[in-house]
């Protein structure tokens, strides 16, 4: 697939409907699964091969962007090491990536896409529905949730989120990541919605289908790469504000392909 320059999967999106959607976040762990009140749709959608892009895609024309990075962590599911070696680095990658006057890491979540993975290291699943993590409510809100007394001040300039995702262990092979070029959709595709986990109701966007929209994924990434998806920007000169991604199922995984396994890092870029 890597020499693939399009391929085909099914995607799921939220489909028309009076229902109001209510997005569950599981609580990790062996049985954890995404947990959705609404109607939803599968599609089958053209997936681009990023890799093969004659014009690489960055952060503030499709929303996102792959960096080669080689961590020094040498075992992601050590609290410790993420917390400390790990959290300085992908805030200076976002740093350096967007320019940022600051960075500020305050999130990371580990997902498996095998069950006995789970069951080991209490990871959450693959989050399998096209949405993005923030919308203009709660992006300002997640500021004042994590900042403190210096919120307000933060907040009267320009910021950022940004989501570093990478594989852990070996390469994403089975469940993969695509995403969708912010130029290809429209503010009409997208929905606010309650997003509903253990310990607060924050919000996030579900997307509707639009046969216009450009789906792209980087095959086999491995560990020693990270992609950077811009799920939030204050900015509204035209640059891209938000990336709809989704995890799907490889079609045509390798022999041999180990489940998917995977850390993402929600970073604060201030200006």
């Amino acid at each position: 697939m890597t020499q693939t320059p399009t391929f085909q999967a099914t995607l799921r999106f939220l489909a028309p409907s009076e229902r109001n959607p209510v997005y569950r976040a599981s609580e990790g762990g062996a049985d954890a699964q995404l947990e959705l009140d609404g109607e939803f749709e599968d599609h089958i959608v053209d997936i681009e091969n990023g890799r093969l892009a004659s014009r690489p895609p960055t952060i503030d024309r499709e929303a996102f962007a792959l960096l080669e990075h080689t961590s020094d962590v040498g075992d992601f599911y050590d609290d410790r090491q993420i917390n400390t070696v790990y959290t300085s680095e992908v805030e200076r990658i976002v740093r350096d990536a967007t320019g940022a006057a600051r960075t500020h890491a305050f999130d990371h979540t580990r997902r498996a896409a095998s069950r006995d993975a789970r069951g080991q290291f209490g990871t959450r699943e693959p989050s399998t529905v096209v949405h993005n993590d923030y919308t203009d409510k709660s992006g300002p809100q997640r500021v004042r949730d994590i900042m403190g007394e210096e919120a307000e001040d933060l907040l009267s300039r320009r910021f950022t989120i940004i989501n570093v995702w990478r594989p852990i262990r070996h390469p994403a092979e089975t469940s993969m990541l695509a995403i969708c070029d912010a130029a290809s959709t429209t503010p009409d595709q997208l929905l606010d919605v309650p997003r509903i986990a253990k310990d607060r109701i924050g919000e996030l966007m579900l997307a509707y289908y639009d046969k216009n929209q450009r789906w792209v994924t980087y095959p086999a990434m491995t560990p020693a790469e990270a992609l950077l998806l811009k799920t939030f920007d204050t900015e509204t000169d035209g640059r891209a504000r938000f990336a709809i991604h989704t995890a799907f199922d490889n079609p045509a995984p390798p022999p041999g392909a180990l489940p998917r396994e995977s850390i993402e890092s929600r970073v604060f870029a201030f200006f």
